[in-house]
Formats: C-alpha cells, structure tokens, sequence
C-alpha cells in the first residue's frame, strides 16, 4: 500500500523523528511511504529508505506557535502559505496514496488548519478515497477552550477513520490531556509507544559513568543547562551537556565560558544519544515523548525536568505520570536549583536502573498492523 504522512514540527524535532519512526516500520513491512515534512530541515534525524518531501519550512516563534517563521526567520506571509498548501496537495495527487496520517492534526496545528483542510479535501476526493488517520502521541497540550475541543471533534467526524495513539494504555491514556467524548472514542486505536528499535547494550565508550544532560533538539533548555553546570561544579561526578537547536554553536561557546571548566562536556546533540543512556550514571533530561522513550527503554535513573514555557503542561502531566516508575523523578523548573537537581539525582541513582519489560514500546510495528487490517476490511 502507498502511505502519505504529513506533519510540521515547529519548536523541536520530536514530531518528525516520531513520524519518520512510524514511516520505516512502514517501509520494513514492504510499503511505499512518503513523509511531507513542514518544519525546518533535522539532517540529524535517520530517513533512510523514506521518500522526504520538503515544504518551505516553517518554525514556531519559541513557544508563539501563532506566530509561524520562514526559514529566514521573518514571519511568513499569505504567499508562503499558499505556496505550502500547493505543494501539499500535489503531492497527494502525485502519490495517490492508500492511507493518509496526519500527525498531530486536528488535536493540533491549529494555526495550519488551512493546509491540513487541503490536505484532508484533496484526499477525500481521490477514486478510491485513502484511509484517513491522525497520529496523536501520548499526552497533548490539552485544549485552552471547549470551541477548540469541538472544532477537533468536528474534523475528525469528517474526515477520520481512526486516531492512532501512540501509547501503552497502562501508563498514559489519552483522557489525561483531552476531553474524549463519546462519539470519537470508538476511532481510538491504542499502538503503544512508537520507538526505535531498542539500542544494544554497551557498558563502555563515551559517556560511560556520567551524568548526562539534554533538552532535545531544538533551541530550548538553556535554564536547565546553566543549573547543570552550577550542579556540576558541586558533584564529583562528571557531566556532559548535550546542545541543540540551529543556533546550537553559539549556545555552545555561550555555556562554555559559563562553566569555565574542561571537565565539563559541552557539546551538539550526539546520534548516539540512546546509546548513551546504557553507559551514564543518569539522565537529567526534559520530558518530550522521544526523550521519555529513550528513558523508558534503556532504564536509566532519570529525573525530568518538564518544559513549561508558554503555559505548557504536555510534558508536566507524562513525566508525572511516569515518576510512578522507579528510577524516576520530577523537579518542576520552578523549583530547579542546583542543590534540588542533586537531590533528585541522588535518588534515582539509588535506585538503580529499571528493566523494560512488560513495556508496550512496539507502536510503530502495530500501527502497520493496524493500518493493513483497516485498509483490508475496507477492501473485502
């Protein structure tokens, strides 16, 4: 089957890895894919053996997610938009896709409805109409107002077969973030988390006994950085911080001479991130959905530093909701200060690492199956 999945990632690059995850389980399981991406190019992400089409980037300003960036980082106008929504459509009138994922939308995005509504219409008016699907993670950002709940409900009743959630039920449902009524609660499809393969277990290389600190790949988590550096001066432990976002060189030099010490690793986002997480002492981490998963795999003591620019509760109620797991702890950013970052971490360590089994981390795998079921009832 031809499978289309369109998402723009605006702040991080979390959406995007997750897409392009879910698109090579596709591509394993002898599917045609092609991932329409919106957000700024993420060279670091792995797309290999996924068909990339690129819109003309777009970017959030910070958490402003009203406030939509070009490339050159002015605000983008209605010709740059429309230029997007062109784009989109003819590549779904290229592709003729089976099945149609939008990640995130209608939950989301709401400041791309207009692309999303071509999107949506150009695939509808395919012979034969695609599957149509969202791909929602565990925990969204929950809606500020009742309207933006129903206009969600609205386009799904439209326009959804199903919503993929990407979620073990045991440990997070989508109740927790958004008011599931009772007329789309039959279009939620649970998969389990959508996470790379698990990465192998390697005790020595770099890394090894250290505390590990990151904030994902965009250009955030310069609070938790500096209390890290504070906290390392007080540790015997060493500590590596790992810097993301396009502006990642700067911040770099930037923490660099705030920490005026060689001891401390400061340095880009590593593709073996994951990897690491076998070798360090600990994570001190933010808590977006990949960053989770990586924790939730390798089952490393890990305390959770929640991003809450903006009002943001997404990543609060996840790491609250897997603080039940030993080995894992929470400090809000507002009560983040060296000595509280040392506590905590003091506390995971203790508890040793937590083993993943019995975990539901196999989402991408049965989203295939998922999908491949649906689109077979519909063709008998």
């Amino acid at each position: 089957m031809k499978v289309l999945i369109a998402v723009t990632h605006l702040l991080g690059t979390g959406h995007l890895s997750r897409a392009l995850t879910l698109a090579r389980a596709f591509v394993r399981a002898g599917h045609d894919v092609v991932v329409v991406s919106g957000g700024r190019p993420a060279p670091h992400l792995e797309a290999e053996g996924v068909a990339l089409v690129q819109l003309p980037p777009l970017a959030s300003d910070g958490v402003d997610f009203t406030k939509l960036l070009t490339d050159l980082g002015v605000e983008a106008d209605e010709a740059y938009l429309t230029a997007r929504r062109q784009k989109l459509a003819a590549a779904v009138q290229q592709m003729q896709p089976d099945v149609v994922i939008t990640e995130l939308f209608p939950f989301g995005r709401r400041s791309l409805a207009a692309e999303f509504e071509v999107l949506l219409q150009t695939a509808q008016g395919l012979t034969p109409a695609p599957l149509i699907l969202s791909s929602v993670r565990d925990i969204l950002a929950p809606p500020s107002k009742a309207s933006k709940a129903a206009a969600a409900r609205d386009r799904l009743k439209a326009y959804y077969d199903a919503v993929l959630v990407h979620a073990d039920p045991a440990l997070t449902r989508l109740e927790m973030s958004w008011p599931v009524t009772n007329d789309i609660a039959d279009l939620l499809q649970y998969t389990g988390y959508v996470a790379p393969s698990a990465p192998e277990v390697e005790t020595e290389g770099v890394g090894a006994g250290e505390i590990l600190v990151s904030a994902g790949g965009g250009s955030v988590g310069d609070a938790l950085f500096a209390c890290a550096i504070a906290a390392a001066k007080r540790s015997p432990l060493r500590w590596r911080l790992l810097v993301g976002g396009a502006d990642r060189e700067a911040r770099i030099a930037a923490l660099k001479a705030q920490a005026d010490d060689p001891s401390i690793t400061i340095e880009a986002v590593r593709p073996d991130f994951r990897q690491m997480l076998h070798r360090v002492t600990a994570s001190v981490s933010m808590c977006g959905y990949n960053t989770a998963l990586d924790v939730l795999q390798t089952g490393v003591p890990a305390v959770f530093v929640p991003f809450d620019d903006g009002g943001e509760v997404e990543q609060t109620l996840r790491a609250r909701a897997l603080a039940a797991q030993p080995g894992i702890e929470v400090v809000s950013a507002a009560d983040l200060t060296p000595r509280s970052l040392l506590a905590e971490l003091k506390r995971v360590i203790s508890s040793g690492r937590r083993s993943a089994s019995g975990l539901q981390m196999a989402g991408a795998q049965e989203s295939v199956a998922i999908v491949e079921r649906m689109l077979a009832e519909r063709r008998a």
